[in-house]
Parts: C-alpha cells; sequence; structure tokens
C-alpha cells in the first residue's frame, strides 16, 4: 500500500509571495507526474512546483498571508501531512525593490518619482522620539505580525501602530528616556505649526519662480484666445478625431489582418500552452491499448486537478471528450480484471485504476451511465469461478484417460506414472499456485487497499474460499481414497458441478498402493503446507488436516493390508527349520512374520505416520487410527493362525491318512517299515521327507510359542518404534492361536491314541488267549509290554521336536488307555488264579510307568481296572515282587517315561 506523503521541513520558513522555498518530507512521490497537488497557507501553488525526488519539491508561494500547514498530495498516496508551518507576510515595496508579484504604487510612491522629489531615494528616516538604537540592536524575540495582524511599524503607512513601532525600535529603551522622547516629539511638533512663515522666508526664491511661471502661462493663454477664439480645445479635438478617423481608414486593412493575426496567434499560444489537454483524448485511448493505465489515471488526474472547475466552453468541450474516453477505459478495465488466467498484480493494478478512475469521474455527466459496485469483489469471483474451472477441468481430462485404458497401461508398465498419481499432481499444482493469488487478492480488497465504494462481504469471501478448499480435498479423495467415504463425497462434487463424469469404480491394486499413496500424501502436503504460509483460518486448514488425516490413515491402513497378503503366503516359504532357541520345536515362521511386520512399521512410520507441520499424532488413543492399526494388526495375526492351520492340515500322498497299527504281534506295517527304511534313523529337517505328524508337532510348537512369548513380545516391537501397543489385537490372537492349538492338539491326539488304543484288545487275547486259563508267570503280559513300547515310541517323537508337547499329548493318550484297560477288564467274565494275578499285575505296572502323566481322570480308570479283577486271598507279597521283577526287566522304557518334560 502507498504511504501517504510527509512534509518534515521547509526552507525558508517564511517570506512574502514568491518566496522560493525548498520543501523536504518522505513518500513525496516516485516520479514527476505523481505530484498532483501543493498548497501552502491555503494557497495552490502546484504550477510553479518542480519535483526533485521522493524526498525534495521547489517551489515559490502565493498570495498568502499568515502562517499555514505545506500539504503535498499525489496519485495514489492521496494529500499528505506536515509537521512544519510556513509565515507568508506583504512587505513594503519601493521602486527599486525586487519583486516576483506586481505591486501597485501608491500616490506617496508616485510622487516620490517626480521631477522635484524633496528627498533623495536613498533617505533615511530619522527616530522620531529623538532616541538612540544603542541597545536595542537585537530583534524583538516575538513575531510582531501576530501581535499587531493589522498593524505595521512604518511611519509612512496608513496602518501604522505606535506598539509595533515601539516595540521594535525601543524594546529595551528605559521608561525614562521614552518620556523624555516623548517631550522631544511634542517639541518637534509645536516647532512644525509656528514654522509656516520661515519656511516661506528660507524658500522665497522658488515661491518667486512659480509666480513667474504662472504669470507667463496666463499671458500665452489670452494670445491664444485673441488667434484662435476662446475654445480652442474644441477645434483640436476635432482636428484630432478626424486624423484618427483617417489613419484607420488608411490601415484598417492592416490592422483587420493584424487582429486576426494576433487572434491567431493567442490560439497557437493556448493551444501550445494548454497542448496536454487536448491532446489527453489521444493520449488516454492509446495508453489503454498499451495497459499503461496508470498513465491513463495520472493524467486524468492532472487534468481533473487544473481545469475541473474551469468555465472556459473549449476546455469543457475537451472535458467532456475526456470523460467519455474514461468511461470506455473504464468498461474496458472492467472486462480485464475478469479475464483468466492473470497475475494477481496485474489485477490489483488494473482494480486501483478502475477505483481511482471512478472516484475521479463522479460529478461528471457521464459518471451515471457506468456504476460499478465492487470491481475488487467481481475480481475475486472471476479468479474463485477460474480455479473452480481449472478443477473441473482436470478431473474430466484425467478421468477420460482412465476410462480409455491409459489406466491399465500404467499399471503394467513401472515406469509409467498412473492416471491417479498424475491427477494428484497436477490438482497440487493448481491449488499451490492459483488459492495463494485468491487469498491475497481477497486480503487487498478487506484491508482497504482494493477497496471501492460498496463495503466488503467477508461472509461470501469465507463461503469462497471453503467452498474451493473442500473442492480441491473432494476430487483427490475420489480419486486416492477407493472407499465408501470418497464415493459419498463425489457425489457432493456432482452435484455442486453438474455433469461431473464420476471415477471409474475399479479399485487400484495393492501394488498400486503401496508404491505411489506416499509420494500422493508428499504433494498433497506440500500444498499444506502452502497454505498454512497464506495465515488461512483454521476453519479452511482443518478441511485439508482432514483429508490428510484419511489419506495418511488409508496409507497406514493399505501396508497393513499388503503385509497382510505377504503374511497368507508364508505357508510357501516354510523350511521346517528349528531355529528357535527360546523355545524348542518352533520353526522360523514366528521370526519371518516379525519381519514383514518391521518392515510394514518402518515402512509406515516414513510414509505416513511421522506428523509434520499442524499435524496430530495419527495413533491417538481412542481415534480412528489406533482403531484401524489394531483391526489390520488382528488381521495379520489371524492369518498367521491360519497359515499355521494350513501348514498343519497340508498332507501329501506319501503321507498316511490315519497312524499305522504299532503292534509287533499281529504283524508290523509294511509302509512303515519302508518308511523307516528310506528315512533312516535320522531324520533331515531341511529335506521335503519329513513326516506330517512331525509338521504337526512342529505347528503345535509354534502355537505355544506365539501364545507364550512371540505375540506378547509384538508389543515390544511396537514400543521400540514408539507407537501405541495394540493391546486388544494382541490378546484376540493369542486367544485364536490357543484354540487352533487345542484343535491341533484334538486332532494329533486322536491320530496317535486311536491306533495305540486300537492295538491293545486284539493283542491281548492273540491266539485265542483266555483270563481264566493262564498259567503261572512272572513276566509281563505281550500286551501290556506292547502298550508301553507304543507310549515310549509316541514319547520318543514328541520329545524329538518339542519336550514341552510331552505333558499335553501324553496325558489325554494315558487316559485313553487307562480308559480302554478298565473297559476290557471289566468286560471279563472270568479270571482263574493265576489270571486274576496276571492281570493285576499288568494293571500295577502300566500305571507305575506312566504315573507321569497320568490325570485324575486316569487314575481312576486304573482303580475301576483294578477293581474289575478278583482279588486273589494272600496275594499281595507275590503281586509287589512280580511287580518289582517286571519293573527292573523293562527299566529303559520305564526310565524314558520318568523323565518330566521341562
Amino acid at each position: 500500500m502507498v504511504k501517504s506523503p510527509v512534509v518534515t521541513g521547509i526552507s525558508p520558513k517564511e517570506g512574502p509571495p514568491g518566496t522560493r522555498v525548498t520543501i523536504r518530507g518522505e513518500f513525496l512521490g516516485n516520479k514527476a507526474t505523481d505530484l498532483i497537488g501543493l498548497t501552502i497557507c491555503d494557497c495552490d501553488c502546484l504550477l510553479s512546483a518542480e519535483w526533485k525526488s521522493d524526498k525534495k519539491i521547489i517551489a515559490r508561494t502565493g498570495a498568502a498571508k499568515g502562517k499555514g500547514d505545506i500539504i503535498v498530495t499525489i496519485r495514489m498516496g492521496g494529500p499528505g501531512t506536515c509537521t512544519v508551518q510556513f509565515r507568508a507576510y506583504y512587505e513594503t515595496i519601493g521602486p527599486m525593490k525586487e519583486s516576483a508579484v506586481w505591486i501597485e504604487e501608491s500616490p506617496m510612491q508616485s510622487l516620490a518619482w517626480g521631477r522635484r522629489s524633496l528627498a533623495p531615494t536613498g533617505y533615511t528616516q530619522e527616530d522620531p522620539l529623538g532616541l538612540s538604537n544603542e541597545g536595542n540592536e537585537k530583534k524583538f524575540p516575538e513575531d510582531l505580525r501576530d501581535l499587531f495582524p493589522e498593524g505595521s511599524g512604518d511611519l509612512s503607512q496608513e496602518n501604522f501602530t505606535p506598539g509595533w513601532f515601539l516595540l521594535e525600535n525601543h524594546h529595551a529603551t528605559s521608561f525614562e528616556d521614552l518620556k523624555a522622547g516623548l517631550s522631544y516629539l511634542r517639541r518637534r511638533v509645536e516647532s512644525q505649526k509656528e514654522g509656516q512663515l520661515s519656511f516661506l522666508k528660507s524658500n522665497a526664491g522658488s515661491v518667486i519662480d512659480q509666480l513667474d511661471t504662472l504669470m507667463t502661462l496666463r499671458d500665452r493663454i489670452t494670445q491664444d484666445n485673441k488667434v484662435h477664439g476662446k475654445e480652442p480645445v474644441r477645434q483640436l479635438d476635432v482636428t484630432i478625431r478626424g486624423s484618427i478617423d483617417a489613419s484607420h481608414e488608411l490601415f484598417k486593412d492592416v490592422l483587420v489582418r493584424k487582429e486576426k493575426a494576433d487572434a491567431t496567434r493567442a490560439a497557437l499560444s493556448g493551444m501550445s500552452r494548454h497542448k496536454f489537454l487536448f491532446c489527453l483524448p489521444n493520449t488516454v485511448e492509446k495508453a489503454a491499448l498499451k495497459n499503461e493505465f496508470d498513465i491513463v489515471v495520472n493524467d486524468y488526474a492532472r487534468v481533473k486537478n487544473l481545469f475541473g472547475k474551469t468555465d472556459v466552453p473549449i476546455f469543457r468541450k475537451v472535458l467532456e471528450e475526456v470523460d467519455v474516453k474514461i468511461l470506455a477505459i473504464r468498461q474496458q478495465l472492467h472486462g480485464k480484471i475478469k479475464e483468466m488466467p492473470q497475475g494477481v498484480e496485474q489485477q490489483k493494478k488494473m482494480i486501483k485504476a478502475l477505483i481511482s478512475l471512478e472516484a475521479q469521474q463522479a460529478g461528471t455527466t457521464v459518471a451515471g451511465k457506468l456504476k460499478i459496485e465492487d470491481p475488487a469483489w467481481d475480481a475475486i469471483e472471476a479468479r474463485a469461478k477460474h480455479l473452480e474451472e481449472t478443477f473441473l477441468k482436470a478431473y474430466e481430462q484425467y478421468t477420460g484417460k482412465e476410462m480409455h485404458g491409459s489406466e491399465s497401461k500404467s499399471r503394467t508398465d513401472a515406469n509409467v506414472t498412473p492416471i491417479r498419481v498424475q491427477f494428484c499432481e497436477e490438482m497440487t499444482e493448481i491449488a499451490a499456485s492459483q488459492f495463494p493469488d485468491l487469498w491475497r487478492l481477497g486480503q487487498a480488497h478487506f484491508n482497504g487497499e482494493l477497496r471501492g465504494a460498496a463495503p466488503p462481504k467477508p461472509g461470501n469471501f469465507k463461503r469462497i474460499i471453503l467452498t474451493s478448499i473442500e473442492q480441491f480435498c473432494s476430487y483427490l479423495r475420489s480419486a486416492l481414497l477407493a472407499t465408501s467415504s470418497a464415493h459419498r463425497s463425489l457425489v457432493a462434487v456432482v452435484s455442486a458441478v453438474k455433469g461431473l463424469p464420476a471415477w471409474p469404480s475399479a479399485s487400484p491394486s495393492l501394488n498400486f498402493l503401496i508404491t505411489w499413496l506416499p509420494h500422493c500424501l508428499r504433494y498433497v502436503r506440500v500444498s499444506y503446507a502452502t497454505l498454512i504460509r497464506l495465515d488461512l483460518p483454521n476453519e479452511a486448514l482443518d478441511i485439508v488436516l482432514k483429508f490428510i488425516d484419511e489419506l495418511r490413515l488409508y496409507c497406514m491402513s493399505t501396508i497393513l493390508k499388503k503385509s497382510n497378503e505377504r503374511v497368507k503366503k508364508l505357508h510357501e516359504k516354510e523350511q521346517w527349520e528349528l531355529t528357535v532357541t527360546e523355545f524348542a520345536g518352533a520353526t522360523n515362521l514366528p521370526a519371518k512374520l516379525e519381519e514383514i511386520l518391521v518392515e510394514a512399521i518402518d515402512d509406515a512410520q516414513s510414509a505416513c505416520l511421522t506428523p509434520e507441520v499442524r499435524e496430530t499424532t495419527l495413533l491417538e488413543p481412542q481415534s480412528d487410527g489406533q482403531r484401524e492399526l489394531s483391526k489390520r494388526l488382528q488381521e495379520i495375526l489371524s492369518s498367521f493362525c491360519t497359515v499355521i492351520e494350513t501348514l498343519a492340515l497340508q498332507r501329501s500322498d506319501e503321507d498316511p491318512q490315519q497312524a499305522p497299527m504299532l503292534s509287533q504281534l499281529i504283524g508290523f506295517p509294511a509302509a512303515l517299515l519302508q518308511q523307516q527304511m528310506s528315512t533312516g534313523d535320522k531324520q533331515d529337517w531341511g529335506s521335503p521327507s519329513i513326516t506330517w505328524e512331525q509338521r504337526l508337532l512342529c505347528c503345535l510348537s509354534n502355537c505355544i510359542y506365539c501364545n507364550r512369548i512371540f505375540f506378547p513380545k509384538l508389543g515390544n516391537l511396537f514400543t521400540r518404534h514408539s507407537l501405541p501397543v495394540p493391546t486388544l489385537a494382541i490378546e484376540n490372537s493369542r486367544s485364536t492361536i490357543n484354540g487352533l492349538f487345542s484343535s491341533l492338539l484334538d486332532m494329533y491326539v486322536e491320530h496317535k491314541s486311536d491306533p495305540l488304543v486300537g492295538t491293545i484288545e486284539p493283542s491281548m487275547y492273540l491266539g485265542r488267549f483266555q483270563w481264566d486259563q493262564v498259567g503261572p508267570s512272572e513276566k509281563l503280559s505281550p500286551y501290556a509290554h506292547e502298550c508301553l513300547d507304543n507310549l515310549v515310541s509316541v514319547y520318543s517323537e514328541i520329545f524329538a521336536i518339542s519336550p514341552s508337547l510331552l505333558r499335553p499329548i501324553l496325558e489325554p493318550i494315558v487316559q485313553t488307555v487307562a480308559e480302554e484297560l478298565a473297559r476290557l477288564m471289566t468286560c471279563v467274565q472270568k479270571f482263574n488264579v493265576n489270571g486274576a494275578l496276571q492281570a493285576t499285575v499288568d494293571i500295577h505296572v502300566i500305571r507305575d510307568a506312566v504315573r507321569v502323566y497320568s490325570n485324575e481322570t486316569a487314575k481312576s480308570f486304573f482303580v475301576e481296572a483294578l477293581d474289575a479283577i478278583p482279588q486273589v486271598p494272600d496275594s499281595e507279597p507275590r503281586i509287589s515282587d512280580t511287580v518289582k521283577l517286571i519293573k527292573n526287566n523293562i527299566r529303559l522304557q520305564i526310565m524314558c517315561l520318568q523323565v518330566v518334560d521341562p
């Protein structure tokens, strides 16, 4: 905004009319044409003003009187102020005194120039009081013109004031001296009254000369009357008039031509002197064609200042023509400020010119023919409409490209930027380049820089700003966020802009989102930073911030979805390597899950989780971000549980659908023998020949490891990255893995217990064995021996992979065995003495061997089996000795089953 001029100094500070003064100050214009007004003591001095710089002007004072301000008026800054004053006064002008103005001579001055002047020009009048001015050399400290505004200290003036004279010449004279001077003045006056006769005596010669002259004049007149009559003057008058008429007749043509020449010369001189006015119509028209509207404003202001109040008809006619030209230029300017695109500075320049021309043309005859309420507001609406049309054009352009198949090409070619991303880049560039111009134009309007006659409309401007930002975010949301909320936003845009085509409904792939969403987020953030620097209201910034939060949330969700897809494929990369030292039997499958999670968290932090300027933390408590993170993590962990389940249930054609009958009494299975011969005693865990039972045990170990160690440890992973721990998702996943563990455990137990229990009865009654036909024996029955061997076999298979699974698996198997033994003993119809002793010994040995893995139910079944066997009197010592003997013989099997799981 141009500042108003300020006058801070003037030299000299006083003087008569025509004094050449130097004016100094600040903001006095950038060039000579900026100076359109200068008044000194309320007297217009513009015509004599000479602009030197923005801090100096030289001019001559006018016919002013008294103290007054120095007011400088420039074109864009208007009238200024001053901190100093100039004092104008009139002084006595003599015939030899230089003067810049014409002073009418008084009769006294004319008399001084007569042929018989009584006093020389340089005469200095003596003091009328007869006092010396010694001690009064210093000037009286106050300005006597302020004390006596209508008086004078000059004795020769009619407005002579004695007080002025005394203060000017005798302000330091004592009162006694003034009394003496008064006495002197009275004596002089009395002497002049008495000195008339003495004056004639002293000038007797002059008086006699004057009498002689008068007598001579009387004699000459008497002679003339005799010769020419008593009225010679009349004849002289007739003669003179006749000579005048003759001269006129003689020089009539010459005088007519002279008058015409003088008139022509005067006209040419007037035209030359006022060339600026007469050339102004063409000048302003040419300047308008060159878009030099500042020249138009300056010239029009100058001519209005110089000739605005003239009564000369030709001047009025030219001014009317200029007003018509200015009216056309105003119409042209009003159209140009609404033309887009154009720079905001050029637009502001034209608005200022239009406002200035409208103000200067107010009151003219053509002023009412064009009335523009608020050109700045018209420019704001035009720029807002252009921004809206630019958004719509870009949207239609890129949706058209995607509809014609350009998007599929960009998806297949990694070097081609996708259409959606190109659209995002285009939209953010439009917002960052055009929206600041709209905001700056509105601010210039409301702070008074571009304000016209109409009052500003802040409410409407706020609506324009909010609408533009909402459209910007809605367009981007429809292209980047393939969610239900995005489609709702698109419907809102369609309702606002008629004929808007919908973005193709095909959702972008995860690979596209992972690759390009962070890129789009960076572009949106750059636009947001541009809006922040404009100092927009929070209500407008919050619209963009909300979209950024949605985009950040969608970006995080997309990264986690991609990680979920990778987790679902982990079963394809399982090598069954038992490399986990924290838990025996667990594979490196959880470690691979941890790698995926770490990579996902790092990507999310670098892309969207780290807040930037004015952004909040995405994962605040009870926020949508935290809920989304918990949901996606739970999906990932659920997918991981599904992977474990898939690996556990996955069988090849070589894997048996159920465990073979492990009975050496009724025949060793050929398939199992062939498998053992092919695999050898030592299992190669890196080879694909690992059995299904072993894979199932590894999956059970992974379930326990994840539930006890790995899933709780995930909280440390989030804490290490300064993220909130999704406790609910972890606990739900632990519950899921527990359910999976239970189902897989039941599957393995059923797979192992059914064949093992199924061999007990056939082995017991092999060879038509009957309990009432048993002979004396101190050995364990074959079926019991085989049952223990089978339990040891299961034990060894579990122990080789994960000792922690011994109790969860063996307890239900032992319970099933005890239940089967109780059933078989209950079904025996008759025991002989040896049969009862043998059955009792068998049950005791089996019970003692599996005591570590016997729960209360199993123990009750063993008791039920013993109760079903008839009691033999006095058989306790014998049974005890036999049991000790047998346990000593099978101590290796018993030692295996006595090892407690870690």
